[in-house]
């Protein structure tokens, strides 16, 4: 596991989500958790069971396996995204167009209790609360967590239960 430095007031907490749904999702999905646990200046404090769900967007394709993961870190947000995207990339995503199928996705969603909209990126992450495969993850690791702007992230639970969502384990 990457290494933080013994300062911990400069140390964050960052909640990222991973899905997949190409190239044996389920495998792709424990190998970036792991991956996680090798960013620099980070450390990997837990990371969800998995849950499949259907794809959001575009019919058609396979369904995906999501989890969230947290992370102390030591990175500030847009440096930690960049490491989430090289991530990808090693992983094999291509950006081919929105919601396309994927070895893997990588969305920073939470970062303390920043805001921050920028063009690379948005924080909280802006429709994290409406999607059951981020809301029931997150839940399971921080059943205490808050959305900046949003209040109590099991408070969208109900906006959420409509979505198929199903527990596979850790």
């Amino acid at each position: 596991m990457a290494s933080l430095s013994e300062a911990p007031a400069s140390a964050h907490l960052a909640y990222v989500a991973l899905g997949a749904n190409l190239a044996d999702p389920v495998a792709q999905i424990r190998a970036a958790g792991a991956a996680l646990a090798e960013l620099p200046d980070s450390r990997l404090l837990r990371l969800s069971s998995l849950y499949r769900t259907a794809p959001v967007g575009i019919r058609g394709q396979p369904d995906f396996i999501n989890a969230v993961a947290a992370l102390e870190t030591r990175l500030d947000p847009e440096p930690l995204l960049d490491a989430l995207f090289a991530v990808e990339r090693r992983f094999g995503r291509h950006r081919e167009f929105r919601h396309a199928p994927r070895t893997l996705d990588l969305d920073l969603l939470l970062y303390d209790q920043r805001v921050l909209d920028s063009e690379r990126l948005s924080l909280p992450h802006p429709r994290m609360h409406l999607r059951a495969f981020v809301i029931a993850p997150l839940l399971e690791i921080a059943p205490l967590c808050r959305i900046p702007g949003r209040g109590v992230a099991a408070a969208w639970l109900p906006a959420v239960s409509g979505q198929a969502i199903e527990k596979l384990g850790s």
